[in-house]
């Protein structure tokens, strides 16, 4: 999803590992009711999940599917959505923007799921998390297979009232700021069609 010119190839690989994340100014929590221990459960649950994935053995269609739940799980996809989607989330008709946000839910599914392979025999190890602003940044050390460990930082908040990531930031690489890019180039070159852009995600790999 994310072009080459934009995000060295081993950051690229690992970005579609973990499909779309959106970067937004989040309000202050409540009362911390979300801890550094909860934020760092989440993502080490998530990851042991994704992995379970990568070594079933699975056919791929199924594991696109469940990639996709895992996203949806842990994922604030909402969020992710609309920042993927930038001010045309704020002017879409919220039936095709519930629409818009279904599509690119199974859209990154298929899209990163395809990616899975390449990460058999690697591993992600979970390292810390601090509070930062008014979320938590989860750190982690990607072990890649035949490459330099790389660093990923995990943004958690629940704001949308369960415990979710939002972003995520490799190496100092913004997954967000692809994936809007991305999204934007699709939705310019269809006019700012909506309904184009959410049919062309649904047919998409």
């Amino acid at each position: 999803m994310m072009s080459s010119t934009l995000i060295p190839n081993d950051r690229r690989r690992l970005l579609a590992l973990f499909g779309g994340a959106a970067a937004l100014t989040l309000a202050p929590l409540r009362g911390w009711s979300l801890d550094a221990d909860q934020a760092r459960g989440l993502i080490s649950t998530a990851l042991g999940e994704v992995y379970q994935v990568i070594n079933s053995g699975q056919a791929p269609a199924q594991m696109y599917r469940d990639f996709e739940a895992i996203f949806v799980r842990y994922a604030d996809v909402d969020v992710i959505a609309r920042s993927a989607l930038g001010p045309a989330a704020r002017q879409a008709d919220p039936a095709a923007l519930a629409r818009y946000t279904q599509a690119f839910q199974g859209y990154i599914g298929r899209k990163y799921g395809k990616r899975f392979r390449e990460f058999i025999g690697s591993k992600i190890e979970v390292t810390g998390a601090r509070p930062l602003k008014s979320f938590f940044a989860v750190t982690s050390v990607a072990y890649l297979n035949g490459r330099a460990p790389m660093e990923v930082e995990w943004h958690v908040s629940n704001k949308s009232g369960r415990d979710k990531f939002f972003n995520i930031i490799i190496e100092g690489v913004n997954m967000l700021a692809s994936e809007r890019a991305e999204i934007a180039a699709m939705l310019t070159a269809r006019r700012g069609d909506l309904a184009a852009l959410t049919a062309d995600l649904q047919a998409a790999g």
